[in-house]
């Protein structure tokens, strides 16, 4: 005689009900009877479901916190925009709020998303030129950051940091301005992302703190 499993309620999360009998949809899709489903990975399914769950509810949490951080913020700054008909900020955007004791801060930046153009190659091309052609050679440091600074990553990213440290070295030799004006013409801004953070400090000496909201570095 069968084993009938009967659930008074609703079967747990990732059990169907088929012509009244339960089952578990495995990784390959096929429905799998309940009773067959190993006790430890019915375990393993149940543990990863409730954590899961929490996680789901917890990342809703947070991305409705963001926005209302965001939004206290422009409020804020809106305010003070009415009262001395101008805006509180920094370059770009950036906004610094801090608590009247001194010891708590939210800071609003906004970094921007580059991208470059064709004529990043030809930068490429003349800082290769340079190179190549002074007679005493070049610094080993500069080769290898110019290696560094056009080397692709495995997403196909430039390195950026890279990139505009060759455009802070002071050579005035050419063609090395003329690369230069290039890799400047490349950079192209194509969007912008608001990041919030928060600090504390013990005191109004003290040094600040970061409070931390990601679960890997918590």
């Amino acid at each position: 005689m069968e084993t009938q499993i009967e659930f008074v309620a609703e079967p747990p999360a990732g059990v169907e009900m088929v012509g009244g009998q339960p089952y578990m949809r495995n990784s390959s899709g096929h429905l799998v009877p309940l009773e067959n489903v190993k006790a430890e990975h019915l375990l393993e399914d149940q543990a990863v479901r409730k954590i899961i769950g929490y996680a789901e509810k917890l990342s809703a949490e947070i991305t409705r916190f963001r926005g209302h951080a965001f939004d206290d913020v422009a409020t804020f700054v809106e305010l003070l925009a009415e009262k001395y008909g101008g805006k509180r900020g920094g370059a770009k955007g950036n906004t610094t709020i801090t608590s009247f004791d001194g010891c708590r801060k939210v800071v609003v930046a906004v970094q921007e998303q580059l991208s470059f153009g064709p004529e990043l190659q030809v930068a490429k091309d003349l800082v290769d030129e340079c190179i190549a052609a002074w007679s005493d050679g070049a610094e080993p440091e500069l080769r290898a950051l110019v290696a560094h600074a056009f080397q692709v990553d495995k997403e196909g990213r430039i390195n950026r940091a890279a990139l505009f440290q060759l455009r802070r070295l002071d050579i005035k030799r050419e063609p090395w301005p003329q690369a230069m004006t290039a890799l400047g013409d490349a950079i192209r801004v194509v969007g912008s992302r608001e990041y919030v953070r928060f600090y504390k400090r013990p005191n109004p000496r003290g040094r600040w703190e970061a409070i931390t909201i990601d679960v890997a570095a918590a």
